[in-house]
C-alpha cells in the first residue's frame, strides 16, 4: 500500500539578526502550508531563525536567550498537526551547533546537527560550529527521512548513513550562496547523490541577499532516479508544494513546475538588482546616488539600480570636467531621460583648479611639476567629494561603479570613484558588463549604444583610453580569472598563450593594489571567488610571482 507525503519546500528570505521577525515569517508560512496548500510537512532553510550568515553575531551571549525564546514561541504557535524543520543555532555545553529541530504537535521532537562545516570561500563555520556525527533520521506518515543541513549532502559519508538507516529519502536545509551556474552544479550534485542513495533528496534554499552574498533560492526536488522534478524559481520567495507517494521498495516524487533556468546574463541581472534591494531596503537608505559618467559602467549601474528600486529612488550627477566629451554629457543625460531617474549637472572645475592652486608651490618643489596621475586623481576626488556630500544631505547611498577589471589593477582612484557604500560591479569583469549592458538593452533599450561601442576611458587626460595602458578588455578578464578564480601561477597562464611580459605586469598590478581593495565598498559577489571575504591575501606581499 502506497504513503502520499506531501511537503512545502518554503524559500524564503530570511534577515540576519531579525529573529522576531524571521519567527513571524516561519509562523505565517506554516499556516498557509497548512490551510492552503494541505501540506504535512514544511521545511525551512539553514538557520533560518537567525538568518545566514549571522557571523560574529553568533557569539553574543544573548543570540542564546532569544533562540531559546523564539524556539518556546514557535512549539506553541505552530499549527499541531503539520510537521516542520526549522535551522537555529544552539549552545550546549561550550558548544555551538549549526541546528535542524523537527517541531510537531507543540513539542520539538528531535534535533539534527550540522555534521560538516564548510571552510573554503565565503564559509568559516569551524569559526561559530563545532561538528556533530551522528545521523538522524525521523518519521512522518511512515516515512523514514535522513535529515542533512546544506554541506552535509554534498558528503558521500553523509549518503552512505542515509542509505545505513534504511532512509527512505532526505531533506537539505539550505542556505547555498549564488554565483554564476550555481545552480546547475547543485542539481548535478545531487542528481550523483540520489542515484548513490537510490532515494529522493528534497533541496530547500535560501533567497535574498546578505552584504556581498547573494541566496538564489533554487529549492529543488531529485527523484531516486537523478531526475530533476520539481525547481522553484529564482531570486524570489515560494512556498512550493510537493506530494511523494512511497510502497516498501519504491518511491515516486510528483513533477510539478520546473522553473526554467535563466541564462548567465538575466542570472548576473536579477542576482544584482536583488542585492542592491535588500542591502537598501535592510539598512534603511532612502534610495542611491551614482556619478553618471557617459560611460558603460556607471550607465549598467544606473540601469541596475533604476529597475530594483525605481526611478523615484535613484539620483544621478553628471560632473563634467575639461576632459569630458560633450557625447559623454549628452548619453548621460539621454539614458536619465529614458530612465526617468533625478539628474544633475555639477561642474567640478573650480573645485579642481582651487586644489590645483594651492598645492602648486608645493608641487614646484617636488622633483616633477608636469601634470600626471596626481591632477587625474584630484578630478576623482572632486567627484567622490561632491556624491558624499549630496549623500550626507539627502541620506541617499552612493553607488560605486568600478568593475572588477579595474578594481584587480588599481584602475580606480582611493577617496574618488571608489567613494561610496556599495560597489554594485565589483564582482564583474569588464566583458561582463558589456553583456549586461547589451542584455539590458534587449529587454528595452535604456543605454543609447554608443555608450556601449565607444572606446572606454576615464577621461581625466585628453584623449585618454584604457588601452593605452591596459590590454584589450577579453584579454586582460581571461589573465584575471586564471589568476584571482583559478589560483593559476603566472607560468601555467604564459603556458596557456599569454604574453610572458603582459603576464607579469598584470600580476604585479593585482598583487600590490591589494591595499587599495581592502578599503573598497561591499559590493555583491557573483563569481567563484571574488575580492571580498573569499579571498584574503597580505596586503606587504613579496611573494615569488611566478610560482
Amino acid at each position: 500500500m502506497a504513503t502520499a507525503l506531501r511537503i512545502v519546500l518554503a524559500q524564503l528570505n530570511m534577515r540576519v539578526g531579525d529573529i522576531d521577525g524571521n519567527l513571524q515569517r516561519i509562523l505565517d508560512s506554516s499556516v498557509q502550508a497548512k490551510q492552503h496548500l494541505q501540506a504535512d510537512l514544511i521545511v525551512f532553510p539553514e538557520l533560518s531563525l537567525c538568518g545566514y550568515n549571522a557571523q560574529d553575531l553568533l557569539l553574543r551571549d544573548s543570540m542564546q536567550v532569544r533562540i531559546e525564546r523564539a524556539l518556546e514561541r514557535l512549539c506553541t504557535a505552530l499549527p499541531h498537526n503539520l510537521h516542520v524543520l526549522v535551522g537555529y543555532p544552539w549552545l550546549e555545553q561550550g558548544h555551538r551547533y549549526n541546528c535542524c529541530a523537527h517541531v510537531f504537535q507543540g513539542q520539538i521532537q528531535a534535533v539534527y546537527k550540522k555534521q560538516f562545516l564548510p571552510t573554503d570561500t565565503v564559509f568559516y563555520e569551524n569559526r561559530y560550529f563545532t561538528p556533530d556525527n551522528q545521523a538522524l533520521c525521523i518519521e512522518i506518515n511512515q516515512v523514514k527521512i535522513a535529515l542533512g543541513i546544506c554541506e552535509d549532502v554534498w558528503q558521500p559519508e553523509f549518503i552512505e548513513q542515509a542509505c545505513a538507516a534504511n532512509a527512505q529519502m532526505i531533506v537539505s536545509l539550505n542556505a547555498s550562496p549564488y554565483h554564476l551556474n550555481k545552480q546547475t552544479e547543485r542539481e548535478q550534485m545531487l542528481s550523483r547523490q540520489t542515484q548513490k542513495a537510490q532515494m529522493p533528496i528534497i533541496y530547500v534554499n535560501q533567497v535574498g541577499a546578505q552584504d556581498d552574498l547573494i541566496f538564489d533560492g533554487g529549492s529543488c526536488a531529485v527523484d531516486a532516479q537523478g531526475n530533476l522534478r520539481q525547481r522553484a524559481p529564482a531570486f524570489s520567495e515560494e512556498l512550493c508544494a510537493l506530494e511523494l507517494q512511497f510502497t516498501h521498495s519504491t518511491s515516486h516524487v510528483e513533477k510539478t513546475t520546473i522553473s526554467p533556468l535563466l541564462s548567465e546574463e538575466a542570472s548576473a541581472y536579477q542576482a544584482l538588482m536583488l542585492s542592491l534591494r535588500d542591502y537598501v531596503n535592510y539598512n534603511g537608505f532612502k534610495g542611491v546616488l551614482l556619478g553618471l559618467s557617459g560611460g558603460i559602467d556607471s550607465a549598467l549601474v544606473l540601469a541596475i539600480a533604476a529597475d530594483a528600486l525605481g526611478a523615484e529612488q535613484v539620483q544621478a550627477v553628471m560632473m563634467p570636467y575639461h576632459y569630458t566629451a560633450q557625447i559623454s554629457q549628452d548619453d548621460a543625460a539621454a539614458q536619465a531621460r529614458i530612465m526617468g531617474v533625478d539628474y544633475k549637472t555639477i561642474a567640478i572645475a573650480p573645485m579642481v583648479e582651487a586644489f590645483i592652486e594651492t598645492l602648486k608651490p608645493v608641487f614646484a618643489q617636488m622633483p616633477s611639476i608636469a601634470n600626471d596621475t596626481t591632477e587625474e586623481n584630484l578630478q576623482a576626488r572632486c567627484r567622490g567629494n561632491v556624491l558624499m556630500a549630496l549623500s550626507n544631505k539627502n541620506g541617499y547611498l552612493v553607488l560605486t561603479t568600478s568593475n572588477k577589471s579595474e578594481t584587480a589593477v588599481g584602475y580606480a582612484t582611493l577617496y574618488g570613484d571608489m567613494a561610496g557604500g556599495f560597489a554594485l560591479l565589483k564582482d564583474l569583469p569588464k566583458c561582463l558588463v558589456y553583456r549586461l549592458a547589451r542584455y539590458r538593452n534587449s529587454l528595452s533599450p535604456v543605454i543609447p549604444e554608443r555608450v556601449i561601442t565607444r572606446a572606454p576611458s576615464a577621461e581625466l587626460s585628453p584623449d585618454q583610453k584604457d588601452q593605452d595602458s591596459l590590454p584589450p578588455y577579453d584579454v586582460l578578464d581571461e589573465i584575471l580569472r586564471l589568476y584571482v578564480e583559478e589560483d593559476l601561477s603566472a607560468q601555467a597562464i604564459i603556458a596557456k598563450g599569454f604574453k610572458q611580459e603582459m603576464v607579469m605586469r598584470i600580476l604585479r598590478l593585482i598583487d600590490i593594489n591589494e591595499y587599495k581593495r581592502r578599503q573598497a565598498a561591499v559590493g555583491p559577489r557573483i563569481s567563484k571567488r571574488s575580492f571580498g571575504s573569499d579571498r584574503r591575501y597580505p596586503i606587504s606581499n613579496l611573494w615569488a610571482r611566478g610560482d
